[in-house]
């Protein structure tokens, strides 16, 4: 049975390079359900947000990666953007941040260019996922089964291909950021 979003701590692994809708729309979704959300990047102050390759808002960082412990949160999501994802990626400490969340078996919510950070964090290996075309080939290459649809749900992994994709995208994530843990898919 799904539980209430009311108080889940989410963290929002994001950097300079950011998708600006793909954080903001499941963020304003997550706080319509009453989680507790943050937006966690590797430097404090502000970060850049892009429409694809338009800059636009300045994003509020509420917790540097230094700052913020994985532990004490119970879901991930991860949006796209190119460059986001890509500078995360060569982050030790994002990838660990991820990693946690991967080997306890929360859910993690990926969008468009965000699941490219999966591959580091070993999130990705025998699970069904969809991206941004592009990433296809990666993925596979790092052991996930690829497939074009428009949102897919792996025990707890939720990955959606462009904004377009953010209605259904927001609508999952809910229903598995409610379910919580899933402790088949944590590390032995």
């Amino acid at each position: 049975m799904a539980r209430d979003l009311k108080g889940c701590k989410v963290a929002v692994l994001a950097t300079d390079g950011v998708e600006q809708v793909e954080l903001t729309e499941p963020v304003k979704a997550l706080r319509e359900q009453g989680a507790d959300v943050s937006v966690v990047a590797p430097k404090s102050g502000k970060i850049q947000g892009f429409d694809h390759h338009d800059k636009k808002d300045q994003i509020p960082v509420d917790r540097t990666l230094d700052q913020a412990r994985p532990d004490e949160f119970e879901a991930l999501l991860l949006p796209g953007g190119v460059i986001n994802p890509d500078a995360l990626r060569l982050e030790p400490k994002a990838i660990a941040f991820v990693k946690h969340f991967v080997t306890t078996g929360k859910p993690i919510a990926a969008i468009c260019h965000g699941p490219w950070t999966l591959i580091d964090a070993g999130g990705v290996k025998g699970r069904k996922v969809t991206s941004w075309p592009s990433l296809q080939t990666d993925l596979r290459n790092a052991g996930a089964e690829w497939v074009d649809q428009e949102v897919v749900t792996d025990q707890g992994l939720v990955t959606s291909r462009n904004p377009q994709d953010i209605p259904a995208f927001n609508r999952k994530m809910i229903e598995e950021f409610s379910e919580g843990r899933h402790a088949s898919r944590a590390a032995e």
